[in-house]
């Protein structure tokens, strides 16, 4: 299905009164917009009005699109809050490579004037006018189409199956909005109508409405929303991407899972946090019961994927015989990387991916100019340090290795050059790491295993110094950290004889299974510490990234083997094993802010390694590339830009800002 967001080209007069006089209203209620900014773009192409929009199903089908354009372009590097807002990538800091909104937040340049990714206003989002998301403005689509669908007399050309369904896909979105900007601002209007034209002035001037009461709404109309939604998509040539039964509970066991998390329950430092009229945001009693309901909820959304043929992905077909090493490593990229596989709940066909493949690809040859592998994208020595060694624990827990020191080197022998070129030097941190290490990360001497590989595994490999092919010499396209991600290049990705490059494109994966196994034992931990489904949800994940379960890795190999069976330690090991799993997906910005561990995790000095060194010994120079600076409480949530609040003195600004 293509989706866009319809534009018009006609004239504000042809517009009926009603419509145009609440776009003027809802100007006033959310702020300030553009002034070329008319709000004509809710009616489809050649509609002049809004009930035309709903005569007849083929106009009604094309407003539902436009409800669906306002979906963030996850899988863009520019929209994607999360790839570049945190510390686990960073990128060239002159911008002139790539001028991300969300890299000036995770520089501290965040501010109220004219914030940084801001989805309340659709501002400084990433792109021109045109292709920003303003949640409220899709919320406000939602409910007209919702109001005009539910009335009967309007689209008589439609069955009722068919209609619930449409409505179902509305309420889910609606939904899915709100949940978007409670995630970025806390506490936020709930817009349940469309609101009259001639309401009283205590409706339009609306105000913040309490965390459990948003939640509470949100959750019941994903459930409805489930109830007609179908449980999986069987016109795949028409309908790919449109959501299902399941891609609601997963989203409702999401929300359910934040508003269970200690940013949102029971947060001390959001005590304060009221209306103008003393209305509390946040409850300040921490609620377990809140843990149970998250966790029910997600079982549900499991349950039905399963149903409906989900399950972790394992690549089943190699054209040449290749060793399990390099099998693992595809099982665990193609994961994200091949389009609608059977572990993805949710592909967002509005976001496609070949620019940003190209951003995280390096030169595998002197053969390849930088613009065709930009490599930008730079995961940071932190985020490398991260992943597990090959027995299944943190590199500062494994008895048996010693990582201390990460500007030793080793040479590679014949029993890494699967992962590392034989006789290459690098850093002893690349050494003897887990398979997600080999299939996310390249680095300087790393093995890069491809479909055009054929049957030597063997035959690409990184070198990264500064007058190497994939080193750090072009004025603008470079990479920052010596590190480079390969997670979310497809693995039939190739380079021609001549430089040139080709891409296979897939769309964003914004729900797969992984995660929400993960979600489903952090929440069961929560409620009943680490009993055998904990561990069985999590093992799940850790066998198809080729390592034993957590009682042998731990037991066996850390020098805190009892650290599993306890609530608090396996709340530890969860909240890693989510980091490591779904690492550069996007995700593990939003996890360390609910977790209230942002405080910790971002005020931390950003380092790689220096990649201007022309030698082993300039290069394996470990280097801060910025200090980053976390203030809380004030950063766990995005301001409102000061002139909305002008504009609606009943919305109270965010804590600290």
């Amino acid at each position: 299905m293509k989706m866009r967001k319809f534009k018009n080209n006609i004239k504000l007069k042809t517009i009926k009164q009603k419509w145009f006089s609440m776009s003027l209203v809802l100007i006033a209620l959310f702020g300030m917009q553009s002034c070329d900014d008319t709000f004509l773009d809710v009616v489809p192409d050649n509609v002049v009005t809004i009930d035309q929009a709903f005569n007849l199903r083929n106009e009604a089908e094309k407003y539902l699109f436009t409800c669906y354009s306002y979906l963030p372009k996850n899988g863009d590097a520019l929209y994607n809050i999360g790839f570049l807002a945190g510390n686990e990538t960073w990128i060239p800091p002159n911008d002139a490579a790539l001028n991300s909104y969300a890299f000036d937040v995770a520089r501290g340049l965040q501010r109220t004037s004219n914030p940084y990714m801001d989805a309340w206003e659709g501002r400084y989002q990433g792109g021109g006018p045109g292709d920003n998301y303003p949640m409220y403005d899709g919320i406000r689509h939602c409910n007209v189409f919702i109001e005009n669908m539910e009335d009967r007399n309007n689209v008589p050309d439609i069955n009722e199956a068919e209609r619930l369904r449409w409505i179902a896909e509305a309420k889910f979105l609606k939904a899915y909005y709100h949940y978007y900007l409670m995630r970025m601002y806390g506490a936020i209007p709930i817009i349940k109508e469309v609101i009259p034209v001639d309401a009283p002035e205590d409706q339009l001037q609306v105000s913040r409405d309490p965390i459990d009461e948003s939640v509470d709404y949100l959750a019941t109309l994903l459930d409805e929303a489930a109830a007609n939604l179908p449980p999986q998509i069987f016109d795949t040539q028409q309908e790919l991407g449109r959501v299902t039964r399941q891609v609601a509970l997963g989203i409702k066991g999401e929300l359910l899972l934040m508003a269970a998390s200690p940013l949102f329950n029971g947060n001390p430092d959001m005590a304060n946090f009221k209306n103008n009229d003393g209305t509390v945001l946040f409850n300040p009693t921490y609620d377990e019961t809140k843990w149970q309901k998250a966790a029910e909820a997600i079982k549900a959304a499991i349950d039905v994927a399963e149903a409906n043929g989900h399950q972790l992905y394992y690549q089943s077909e190699f054209v040449y015989d290749v060793s399990q090493t390099a099998k693992t490593k595809i099982d665990i990229r193609q994961a994200i990387c091949e389009p609608f596989n059977n572990e993805v709940l949710w592909s967002n066909t509005n976001s496609r991916t070949w620019q940003l493949q190209r951003i995280c690809m390096m030169p595998l040859s002197v053969e390849v100019p930088h613009r065709n592998a930009r490599m930008i994208f730079s995961p940071t020595i932190s985020s490398a340090s991260k992943f597990y060694t090959k027995n299944g624990v943190p590199i500062d827990e494994d008895k048996t290795l010693d990582y201390s020191d990460i500007t030793d080197l080793r040479e590679a022998g014949a029993e890494d050059a699967l992962n590392i070129a034989e006789g290459y030097r690098t850093s002893i941190l690349n050494f003897d790491r887990e398979p997600r290490f080999y299939a996310d990360l390249g680095f300087d001497g790393a093995i890069f295993y491809k479909q055009d590989s054929n049957a030597d595994e063997t035959a690409f490999h990184i070198e990264s110094k500064f007058q190497d092919y994939a080193g750090s010499f072009d004025a603008f396209d470079f990479n920052i950290s010596g590190y480079f991600i390969k997670k979310l290049v497809n693995w039939e990705q190739a380079f021609t004889s001549d430089g040139g490059s080709s891409y296979k494109d897939y769309a964003w994966p914004e729900m797969r299974l992984a995660d929400l196994y993960l979600q489903y034992a952090e929440a069961l931990n929560e409620v009943s510490g680490p009993t055998a489904e904990v561990l069985q949800y999590v093992d799940a994940v850790r066998e198809r990234a080729g390592l034993e379960g957590v009682a042998t890795s731990w037991q066996n190999f850390s020098s805190n083997p009892n650290k599993y069976t306890s609530k608090e330690g396996m709340r530890e090991i969860i909240h890693r094993e989510r980091t490591i799993e779904l690492a550069y997906e996007g995700k593990n910005f939003w996890d360390v802010r609910r977790w209230k561990e942002a405080v910790r995790e971002f005020n931390q000095p950003v380092q790689g390694w220096n990649v201007f060194g022309t030698s082993e010994a300039a290069y394996y120079q470990v280097l801060t590339l910025h200090q980053q600076r976390f203030v809380s409480p004030r950063d766990y949530f995005w301001p409102i830009y000061d002139l909305t609040l002008i504009q609606n003195p009943n919305l109270v600004q965010s804590p600290g800002w």
